[in-house]
C-alpha cells in the first residue's frame, strides 16, 4: 500500500463514508482511517433502546436513500448500524478500520503528514470526519458525591437492568438526558431529573410528524448564514423529544404526574445533600414555549399555503411544580446511581494546523479552512441543520468533493479561472 494518497480522509461515519462516495463518484483516489469500526458511535455509545428522533425517510445519505418499509417509522440501534453496514457494502469504500490517527500536521512542502498506529502517509488534501462529539464531560461537581454512588456518562448508559437498585439521579435534559430518563421511568425505577434549559419539539402536529412540516416549510434548507443566530447556533442544545414506540412528544409534565421527580438545575453537593436552583419552572415554561412557537410557525405556512389540515387545541400544561424541592438526602431518596447528561467535549489535539479560531474549534465556510487542502465535514451545522445528521450530510460531502475536485484540477493545470468559475456558480 503506498503512503501517500490525493486524499486522506479520518472517520468512518456516515460523514467519512459520505465523503468517500462523493469522490469515489468522481474517480479520486482516496483512503478512509477509522479508528474503530464502521458503526461504533451508534454501535457502543447508545444505550439499548435508542432509536432515531427524525424519521426514516430523512436518512439520505448520498447515493443510498433510506429503502425500507417503514420510512415514517425510527430506526433502532442495530438498525441504524445495519443501514451504515449496507452503505459501505454498496460502494465498497477504500477504509482501513482499527487504525488511530495520532497526528495531522502540514510538511515544509505543502502536504499533508499523518501518523498512524500502522505508520506514516502523506496526502495532498486531508478530509477531518470525527463529528464533535468526542471527549464525556463530566462536571467536577461529581467529586462531591459519596464514593457509594454509581456514576456515569449518558454515553456509557445501556439499560435499566445494568444500574444497582434503587433511585436514579439523571442530570441534564437535551435529547439523551430526557430519553434515558424515559427509558428508566418505563422501566419502574424512581427517577429524579435535573430540569435544564433545553427545548423541546412537538412530534405529530396538525396531521404530520412536525419534521415533516419544516421540511416543507424549507428549514432543513436554512443555512448557517442566514440563521439568525449565526454560528452560535452550533452551540444550540436539540429539541428534546423521542421517537419511541412509532415515536411522541417529551413532556417531563407528565412524567411528574406519573411519579418523576423533577428539579431545577444542580448547584451543589454538600456531604450527601443536593441543592438545586430554584428554576425548575422557568425551564419547563421555556421548553414549552419553544414547542409553542414551532406550531406557530406551522399554523402560518399551513394557512399561507392555503393546506388542509385538523386543528388541535392549544396545549394546557398539565402539571406545575407548586412547591419545589430546594435540595434533597441522597441517602433519604435512595439513591444509588447518578447519570450525567451533560454533553461532550471536542477534541482536536492531534491535528497541528492552522485552522482553528480563538475557542479552538476549527474555523471554515462549508467545511473548507483557510488552509488549502484541508477540510472538515459531519459537524453540527456545518452548512444546514442536518450537516451532522444522516439528512443534510449529502450536501455537504457533494460540495467538497467538487472543491477537491475542481482544486485538483487547478494543481494539475494551474487554471485558477477553473476555481472562479466554481465559485461564482457558473
Amino acid at each position: 500500500m503506498s503512503d501517500r494518497y490525493p486524499v486522506i480522509i479520518i472517520g468512518g461515519g456516515q460523514a467519512g463514508l459520505s465523503i468517500s462516495y462523493c469522490l469515489k463518484q468522481r474517480g479520486i483516489e482516496h483512503i478512509i482511517f477509522e479508528q474503530q469500526q464502521i458503526g461504533h458511535e451508534w454501535r457502543s455509545r447508545r444505550w439499548d433502546s435508542f432509536c432515531l428522533v427524525t424519521p426514516n425517510w430523512q436518512c439520505q445519505l448520498p447515493g443510498y436513500p433510506y429503502s425500507g418499509n417503514d420510512p415514517d417509522g425510527f430506526m433502532v440501534k442495530d438498525e441504524i448500524v445495519k443501514y451504515l453496514e449496507g452503505y459501505a457494502a454498496s460502494f465498497n469504500p477504500p477504509l482501513k478500520e482499527g487504525v488511530t490517527v495520532h497526528k495531522v500536521k502540514q510538511t515544509e512542502n505543502g502536504l499533508f503528514a499523518v501518523s498512524t498506529s500502522i505508520g506514516e502517509y502523506t496526502a495532498d488534501r486531508v478530509v477531518i470526519a470525527v463529528s464533535g462529539y468526542h471527549t464525556p464531560k463530566i462536571p467536577r461537581l461529581a467529586e462531591r458525591l459519596p464514593a457509594s454512588i454509581y456514576q456515569l456518562h449518558s454515553s456509557t448508559y445501556k439499560n435499566p437492568e445494568s444500574l444497582p437498585s434503587g433511585s436514579v439521579l439523571v442530570v441534564g435534559t437535551g435529547q439523551s438526558g430526557c430519553q434515558i430518563a424515559e427509558d428508566l421511568h418505563l422501566a419502574g425505577r424512581q427517577v429524579h431529573l435535573c430540569v435544564g434549559g433545553a427545548p423541546r419539539s412537538p412530534r405529530l402536529y396538525r396531521g404530520k410528524d412536525a419534521v415533516e412540516w419544516l421540511d416543507r416549510m424549507g428549514y432543513y434548507d436554512l443555512s448557517i448564514d442566514e440563521h439568525p443566530k449565526k454560528e452560535t447556533a452550533r452551540s444550540n442544545t436539540n429539541h428534546y423529544l423521542t421517537g419511541r414506540d412509532g415515536g411522541r412528544e417529551i413532556d417531563l409534565r407528565k412524567f411528574a404526574l406519573q411519579g418523576m421527580k423533577l428539579h431545577g438545575r444542580l448547584r451543589s453537593i454538600d456531604e450527601g445533600i443536593l441543592e438545586f436552583q430554584d428554576d425548575l419552572s422557568q425551564n419547563l415554561d421555556r421548553a414549552d414555549a419553544v414547542a409553542a412557537n414551532i406550531k406557530q410557525n406551522i399554523d402560518r405556512f399551513i394557512e399561507q399555503e392555503q393546506i388542509e389540515a385538523p386543528i388541535e387545541p392549544p396545549y394546557i400544561p398539565v402539571w406545575q411544580p407548586e412547591h419545589p424541592e430546594l435540595s434533597l438526602d441522597l441517602a433519604a431518596a435512595n439513591i444509588q446511581t447518578v447519570i450525567w447528561s451533560t454533553g461532550f467535549q471536542t477534541d482536536f489535539s492531534w491535528i497541528d494546523l492552522p485552522v482553528f479560531n480563538g475557542s479552538g474549534y476549527p474555523h471554515y465556510a462549508r467545511g473548507i479552512t483557510n488552509l488549502r487542502g484541508c477540510y472538515f465535514i459531519g459537524l453540527p451545522w456545518l452548512y444546514t441543520w442536518g450537516s451532522g445528521r444522516f439528512s443534510g450530510v449529502a450536501r455537504d460531502a457533494t460540495y467538497l468533493a467538487e472543491h477537491i475536485a475542481i482544486d485538483k484540477k487547478v494543481s494539475t493545470a494551474g487554471n485558477w479561472s477553473i476555481v472562479n468559475e466554481f465559485l461564482l456558480g457558473s
